[in-house]
């Protein structure tokens, strides 16, 4: 198998402890892998921002505006580094589907570590493109993340056409109108599932619109937290 980044053939250490069996195949090379950097240290308990305060400086914005913030936390897998921002525009922009295969084991291992909890009660939501953008791109990211899941998943929302939130500055993305609706009901947890965190503001828009249909809690868990 070759490396799904760098195209390097990957050729499995051999250990006592996989040589009587076949090893799980890693989607990346050693020295790709290296370069994948995990989100450790403190971080905002609510939205995975590394700082060393409890709840930035976002979250307490958030919470001024909005006295129920409709998020229980987000909790997030990579900051948004130069490696990062790369693969996330191929696989996103350009539509090289298989990239997403690198984020699985990643996304499994993070989501027992963190919801294990609650994973028999809740169900995963991603994060809807419109049907003008799901033409555009071919697939929906945050569905393939959510599908690596061991938990339901529901695709109950959907998303109005409009401009794309990386074009729009910080406080037009905070500012913009809920783009979000859906024609059902749902009386479980959720958690919602998007490839990045930035300003946070499509997640609590989804979360919103989820409550509003009867939603218990919402959750969030995303690949990047920017």
């Amino acid at each position: 198998m070759n490396c799904l980044w760098c195209y390097k053939e990957i050729i499995p250490e051999i250990t006592w402890s996989n040589l009587f069996q076949m090893d799980r195949p890693k989607p990346l090379c050693a020295g790709c892998e290296e370069k994948l950097v995990l989100l450790e240290g403190p971080r905002c308990s609510k939205c995975s921002r590394q700082t060393d305060d409890k709840i930035c400086a976002d979250c307490l914005w958030w919470k001024g505006n909005d006295q129920l913030d409709p998020i229980e936390f987000n909790y997030s897998i990579f900051p948004y580094n130069s490696l990062m921002q790369e693969i996330i525009a191929k696989w996103k922009y350009r539509g090289d589907y298989i990239l997403g295969e690198i984020f699985k084991t990643y996304m499994v291992d993070a989501f027992q570590e963190k919801f294990s909890k609650i994973k028999k009660e809740a169900y995963a939501v991603p994060i809807p493109l419109s049907e003008e953008r799901a033409k555009e791109r071919g697939f929906n990211q945050a569905a393939v993340l959510a599908k690596y899941l061991p938990v339901r998943n529901a695709d109950i929302l959907s998303r109005k056409h409009g401009e794309k939130q990386s074009k729009k500055k910080r406080m037009d993305r905070i500012y913009t109108e809920n783009p979000f609706f859906m024609e059902t009901t749902i009386n479980k947890l959720v958690i919602l599932v998007d490839d990045i965190y930035t300003t946070g503001t499509t997640l609590r828009h989804a979360a919103s619109m989820l409550k509003s249909h009867g939603c218990q809690k919402v959750y969030a868990f995303t690949l990047v937290r920017g």
